[in-house]
């Protein structure tokens, strides 16, 4: 076996794979750049090397860099993680003329299905189910809309050498067309430094499902079951499941045994992932095949028992697999939620700074759940502008769906991260979506779902009357606390109230509460009572809180006259007063927020690529006022209505942070 492998990644996944590593004995190398000087990834490795400034394209994906690092260590292979190099043909030619094992594919099947355009001719000629497309490269925006107009809108505008949703656009007009091809081209040029862009059908009501495969290099070809990962944002996975909820065992057959095929065609050997567009009728369309581990791959591992990193080393040391198809099993159901470095209120836009607090839920695994975070990150440490802004992926496993998914819920109100906008509500909301319940959702789930964008949880009546009489007991304990430090308690004589008025998500909760020992017993105006018990004291930023038996999990603020609270996605701002405060407090006037209603703001720290308007310009409504650049994709900033531009306040190659003033109106 390799005695030292270097990781040609860096982050969550980094991280991932020297785990596997330490297990299997083997030493690991970490690359990284300016940015990542002090990042998880190179502090777990046993060597690190220099390799570079922080853009990608001046660092991880220059081929000499890496070989370099490479040379100066000794490593006898690489794992490439996913994007970076993991696609890369000239990458796996380099590590082969220089001895170097290349945990991965052969360069032929890399170049054969990590391209687009040429995996699909591939796939057609295998009998592959194919989406309607245009094969060949589009010169320009005028030959991007004579195709689609062939194909018939909607059609999907797609990088060839693209993964991870860079470079891809919906269109439903010429208009949308022109401008997505350009966008594509620019993302993909600066993501993957090839800008081939293709175009093909975009189906509608779809669900995206795919077929794990693994083979290795003395024929053996099998698939770990399926992936539904439908659950996306500007084809972007956000949340993703195995099994699917919507496939059969037919199904599910014929999809595994067309991916061995399409992989055992190209000579095939690694782990590797086929990728198709499923419809309502279970009819199946290939959409592409990546050439490498995928992000959420931690799934699989957990209904099927697979390491496939572990895989990965040993087909690429010329083991034979271990396991037969007739060994792959399907034991219970995993969710993966990824966590992103995004402000779900502000459009999902990313978010940089540092993590003032991080701290995952603890990682369990026994008969009946288990817990697995993948991360790359560490409380203290710095969300950088220049990479992916996916800082963590939360799992959960159960023997049942429903299980699997109420672990997630518990998992994610447990995950506590402050100093950066975060996507937690967001995941919390989608868990208690009944149609992600039910199993029954498209890709489109989010725009269809959400289509004004997420606002926040509101909670339903009975979750609110929880979080109140929760509200109500901390606060109890917090006020006898206090009083207690300032002297005001002699001989432990009650000073603190038991009746609280709670306010609430705009509603009034008037409570009385009786303590004991074992706890207290909450009583509402209509007679109903709660008995809570839980170990928090005042200053715990988590509470876990036992309410006639079930499980509330809050992330606690202390505010003035309460606590800023998270819970299933609410973010709640819960008062809690006694009756004479709440009667004064109802008579304050409301505090209004600021009018920035003529003003453009940046909705996120970046980089102005270009402004589109002048002083004096008239723009109409959904008009592109500016472009900004952040984690590697371009965002389009359009009027909200038809007005007149008075003030220009920055131009290209700006830098801005949040809320800065970019433009003023009329």
């Amino acid at each position: 076996m390799f005695k030292k492998i270097l990781i040609a990644n860096r982050g969550e996944i980094a991280c991932r794979v020297i785990k596997t590593a330490r297990k299997m004995g083997i030493k690991t190398v970490a690359i990284y750049s300016d940015a990542d000087r002090n990042a998880l990834h190179v502090k777990m490795a046993d060597e690190a090397v220099h390799i570079g400034p922080p853009p990608a394209n001046q660092s991880y994906i220059v081929i000499d860099k890496v070989m370099d690092a490479i040379r100066q260590t000794g490593a006898e292979a690489v794992h490439p993680g996913y994007g970076f190099l993991s696609e890369n043909a000239k990458f796996a030619e380099a590590l082969e003329a220089e001895g170097v094992a290349f945990i991965g594919p052969p360069k032929g099947a890399i170049e054969s299905m990590g391209d687009k355009i040429t995996s699909k001719k591939i796939a057609q000629e295998a009998k592959v189910s194919t989406v309607p497309g245009y094969m060949g490269l589009i010169e320009d925006a005028d030959g991007a809309v004579k195709i689609s107009n062939e194909i018939g809108y909607p059609v999907m505008i797609k990088a060839s050498a693209g993964g991870g949703g860079k470079g891809m656009r919906i269109a439903w007009s010429d208009d949308e067309a022109r401008e997505g091809f350009q966008s594509s081209k620019n993302e993909a040029a600066n993501s993957f430094g090839d800008d081939r862009i293709f175009i093909e059908k975009f189906v509608t009501q779809p669900r995206h499902i795919e077929i794990q495969v693994l083979a290795d290099t003395h024929g053996n070809t099998i698939y770990l079951n399926e992936r539904e990962c439908s659950i996306q944002r500007r084809n972007q996975k956000v949340i993703e499941e195995a099994p699917s909820p919507f496939l059969d065992e037919a199904t599910r057959k014929a999809m595994g045994e067309q991916s061995c095929a399409l992989a055992a065609a190209v000579g095939y050997a690694s782990a590797g992932t086929v990728e198709f567009i499923v419809d309502g009728d279970k009819n199946f369309y290939f959409l592409e095949m990546n050439t490498r581990l995928q992000v959420e791959h931690p799934v699989t591992e957990l209904i099927t028992g697979v390491d496939l990193v572990e895989q990965m080393i040993r087909v690429a040391y010329g083991e034979k697999l271990s396991i037969k198809q007739s060994d792959v099993k399907r034991d219970g159901w995993a969710i993966e939620s990824r966590l992103y470095a995004e402000d779900p209120y502000r459009g999902f836009l990313p978010s940089i700074g540092r993590l003032t607090r991080y701290r995952p839920p603890q990682e369990v695994a026994t008969d009946t759940a288990v817990i697995r975070n993948d991360t790359g990150v560490y409380e203290g440490g710095e969300i950088s502008m220049y990479y992916d802004p996916m800082i963590a992926k939360l799992c959960t496993w159960a023997p049942t769906r429903a299980a699997a998914i109420e672990e997630m819920r518990v998992a994610l109100d447990s995950f506590e991260v402050e100093g950066i906008g975060h996507n937690l509500p967001f995941l919390s909301a989608v868990m208690d979506h009944p149609k992600f319940i039910s199993g029954d959702m498209t890709t489109a789930f989010i725009e269809e779902e959400y289509p004004d964008g997420f606002e926040g949880v509101t909670l339903p009546e009975e979750d609110l009357r929880r979080v109140a009489a929760a509200a109500a007991a901390m606060y109890r304990v917090a006020e006898i606390r206090r009083t207690r430090v300032s002297g005001r308690m002699d001989n432990h004589e009650r000073v603190v109230g038991t009746d609280w008025v709670v306010q609430a998500q705009g509603q009034h909760f008037p409570v009385s509460i009786g303590a004991d020992r074992e706890g207290a017993s909450v009583s509402f105006e209509d007679g109903a009572v709660m008995r809570i018990a839980s170990d928090w004291t005042p200053g715990d930023s988590l509470a876990v809180i036992d309410i006639d038996g079930s499980r509330l999990v809050l992330k606690v603020d202390k505010t003035s006259g309460g606590f800023r609270l998270r819970t299933r996605g609410a973010e709640l701002r819960v008062y809690v007063r006694s009756p004479r405060q709440a009667e004064l407090a109802a008579l304050m006037p409301e505090k209004l927020p600021p009018d920035t209603s003529k003003m453009l703001l940046c909705p996120m720290p970046g980089l102005v690529v270009k402004v589109d308007v002048a002083v004096g310009d008239k723009v109409q409504e959904g008009q592109a006022l500016c472009t900004i650049e952040a984690m590697k994709m371009e965002n389009i900033l359009r009027a909200e209505k038809t007005t007149t531009v008075t003030k220009i306040n920055a131009g290209a190659g700006d830098s801005l942070a949040v809320d800065d003033v970019i433009m003023e109106f009329e």
